[in-house]
């Protein structure tokens, strides 16, 4: 017979040889979630006895885990500034950094009843759209994806979480065929330099869509694309904020710039590095 306790233990083990650091944290969170329990309860009665259909899904799951498939493509859900979120093979899997998104936007913006009209270019899950919906009540917002399943998906999520009257997806090339003016506009573009695609961790490489790390030959191409609409879809104190990559905060700033889009700050990440890119409506350089 086995118990809650030596399926974690087997487990453990399986993610050690696979190269797991911490790999009984993650066998925690791995059985506790195949036998939809809280982490607590293993702890609590470790020697509760699993039937076969239990131990099976575990062990099944722990060989999805070894070829380092991530926890959240496993389970199909990812968890998101509080939000659970649906996962799909065309979805980026949100990572915690980019909730740095987030964070920038409410510290500019700090009147959550504001009725803020929100812009999510690259919206993949609809995350970041769907957690300011979340902090602002009477906003509203529009998320563009270029993969019509990605939409579906997001679509999804907003209906799940009951914000489906105040969120419309659509499928469209960054901000190109977008109309109208907003308070906020975000985006998570991809911002990897096509050459070192190759140095991306397996838990990206073999399970994102292909095309969601591609910022084309230096990692700046999506920025180039978008800033030429930024200027007339932006407010008058409208932000726009977007996630970038390490060491790339400046370049993205004078491809903003030279779009009449003027830099208001930098915002850092947990690790302390560079995560955001905030800019305002300003004067085009000469």
């Amino acid at each position: 017979m086995e118990t809650r306790g030596s399926l974690v233990a087997e487990a453990s083990a399986a993610l050690s040889s696979a190269g797991f650091e911490e790999a009984r944290r993650h066998a925690r969170r791995l059985v506790a979630s195949a036998l939809a329990i809280s982490p607590a309860g293993l702890f609590a009665d470790p020697d509760h006895i699993v039937d076969k259909q239990q131990s099976f899904r575990v062990k099944e799951m722990v060989a999805r885990m070894v070829e380092h498939e991530p926890l959240s493509r496993i389970l199909g859900r990812r968890e998101f500034w509080g939000l659970e979120l649906t996962l799909s093979a065309e979805t980026l899997d949100p990572r915690p950094e980019t909730e740095t998104v987030v964070e920038a936007v409410l510290r500019r913006k700090p009147d959550r009843y504001a009725p803020l009209r929100l812009l999510d270019l690259g919206t993949g899950t609809g995350c970041l759209l769907l957690a300011l919906l979340g902090e602002f009540g009477t906003a509203r917002g529009v998320g563009i994806d270029i993969v019509e399943a990605a939409v579906k998906t997001a679509a999804h999520n907003a209906a799940k979480l009951g914000f489906a009257e105040r969120a419309v997806f659509l499928v469209g090339d960054w901000a190109v065929a977008v109309r109208g003016s907003f308070d906020v506009i975000v985006a998570n573009p991809p911002y990897i330099a096509s050459g070192n695609l190759r140095l991306l961790p397996r838990e990206v490489a073999d399970y994102d869509p292909w095309r969601a790390p591609d910022g084309g030959e230096d990692g700046l191409a999506p920025f180039r694309a978008i800033a030429p609409s930024l200027s007339k879809l932006l407010t008058s104190d409208g932000i726009f904020v977007t996630e970038v990559g390490v060491h790339q905060a400046d370049a993205v700033a004078a491809i903003l710039g030279a779009r009449g889009v003027r830099l208001d700050g930098f915002e850092r990440d947990l690790a302390g590095h560079i995560r955001c890119v905030v800019a305002r409506r300003g004067v085009p350089r000469a």
